[in-house]
């Protein structure tokens, strides 16, 4: 990991696939027009680093467990299309922040762009889960031409025993797979124990050293 301290932060409003997957390749994230990298967090009140991350789709296979959570949700319904944000998605943003205790986001917009969520700075995806007409989660991922990076995902509280956030994060996966990407961006996790550590639970995960390389992640 990298000795040299990096936070760094722009604003754009538009961005091609090719750029993206330069920032992506380099440690970027995004939340609509900001886009921002940092190395290092404070977590707990202990100083870690940060490790982004992502999986190489040319190896990668689901575990056991994870063809476990796809075959016991496959009663609900699946919708992939660009994204539109309304109603009733906000509202399903508004019950599941209630899960979090600290750093609670204000707005479904922390996250996208209001100007134009579905195109700014690039295309974004929604995958939309449905018990029966009832949406019970969503997530939100860019697509570029080799890669997919997931963004935000939300569910209802009321369904935490089908692993629905979980759920999302693989059928982004199976979207990228059936459409052919290199890389699925899944966020980071820190070099300690954290409540991102179900991101280092898949095969084929490589981290970024902040040195310009993508290492495999070390089996946990």
């Amino acid at each position: 990991m990298s000795s040299r301290l990096i936070i760094e932060e722009f604003q754009n409003e538009k961005v091609t696939s090719e750029q993206m997957e330069m920032l992506l390749a380099a440690g970027w994230r995004h939340f609509g027009e900001k886009f921002y990298r940092y190395n290092i967090s404070i977590y707990e009140n202990r100083v870690c680093s940060v490790m982004p991350l992502r999986i190489s789709m040319k190896d990668f296979q689901f575990s056991k467990s994870q063809r476990k959570i796809l075959a016991k949700n496959k009663e609900f319904s699946v919708e992939i299309k660009d994204l539109e944000v309304d109603a009733e998605k906000v509202a399903l943003f508004e019950r599941h922040k209630r899960k979090f205790k600290e750093n609670i986001p204000q707005s479904i917009y922390d996250f996208l762009s209001y100007k134009s969520p579905a195109y700014c700075p690039l295309l974004t995806k929604e995958v939309s889960v449905y018990d029966g007409r009832k949406l019970i989660a969503c997530s939100f991922m860019d697509e570029t031409v080799n890669t997919c990076s997931s963004i935000y995902g939300m569910f209802d509280l009321d369904y935490g025993k089908y692993s629905l956030g979980l759920l999302t994060m693989l059928l982004e996966l199976e979207f990228a797979i059936a459409n052919g990407k290199e890389y699925y961006y899944h966020g980071y996790c820190y070099n300690i124990p954290s409540f991102y550590d179900y991101k280092k639970k898949f095969n084929s995960l490589y981290y970024y050293d902040w040195h310009g390389q993508w290492l495999p992640f070390p089996k946990q």
